[in-house]
């Protein structure tokens, strides 16, 4: 039976619900971050507005909220040349992905947070990649985190589990799963304080939130909330 675990979150809206599901699983959860010099780095900042406001708006969750922790990555920025670590524009390269694609963004992130839960004592890594509303990103695959969980587990010699609770459900569920966690205090939370475009636009408002609503995740995420309000 596993007690602790290890959210990947950057403060958006898809690791926001998976940190609310953890913290009603688990009992001590800890976060962490990565700071890869991208572009929206506003949400950096966003996801320390959302622990504390988890916190305020769920007390019966901020006693199982643990240590908060936020790693120094800019090397993947150093060797990606992609529109989130570029001031370049959004578009699909001849490879048939789009340029949003950091390679092997997810493995440093589950690689490290590994290491990271290992030395803290944590044994479920969660993390929000998904493939049914995915762009394509090859280390979103369940198949991917699946050889990752093995790899892991063999290389530190500690059975981690990665916990992908989103895997297999598109964007108006995710806010649908949110509202069955929390209820409207949470969609209320996720809309305000969650951040999720990649232009770092925290100034244009929308029903689904914060965000330029041109970009790819601003378009998924207002996409998805139609459908959450719509269905």
């Amino acid at each position: 039976m596993h007690t602790t675990a290890l959210v990947l979150f950057s403060g958006g809206q898809d690791s926001t619900t998976c940190l609310a599901q953890a913290l009603t699983r688990y009992q001590r959860v800890e976060t962490i971050a990565f700071d890869y010099r991208q572009r929206h780095s506003v949400e950096l900042d966003a996801r320390l507005v959302v622990l504390q406001q988890l916190r305020e708006q769920f007390p019966e969750w901020a006693g199982k909220l643990g240590e908060d922790h936020l790693l120094d990555l800019g090397v993947l920025g150093q060797v990606s040349e992609t529109s989130l670590t570029r001031d370049t524009a959004f578009k699909m390269e001849s490879s048939g992905l789009p340029n949003t694609f950091v390679p092997g963004r997810n493995l440093l992130f589950l690689t490290l947070a590994a290491a990271l839960a290992y030395r803290r004592g944590l044994e479920v890594l969660v993390t929000g990649v998904c493939e049914t509303d995915f762009s394509g990103y090859p280390d979103c695959r369940d198949d991917t985190m699946k050889a990752m969980q093995l790899a892991l587990s063999l290389g530190m010699d500690k059975r981690f589990l990665i916990e992908t609770p989103l895997m297999w459900i598109d964007k108006a569920d995710t806010w649908r799963l949110a509202d069955s966690i929390g209820g409207s205090r949470l969609v209320d939370l996720i809309i305000e304080h969650t951040h999720t475009c990649y232009l770092g636009d925290r100034e244009h408002r929308h029903a689904w939130g914060y965000g330029c609503g041109a970009c790819p995740a601003c378009e998924l995420r207002a996409r998805g909330y139609a459908g959450f309000v719509g269905g």
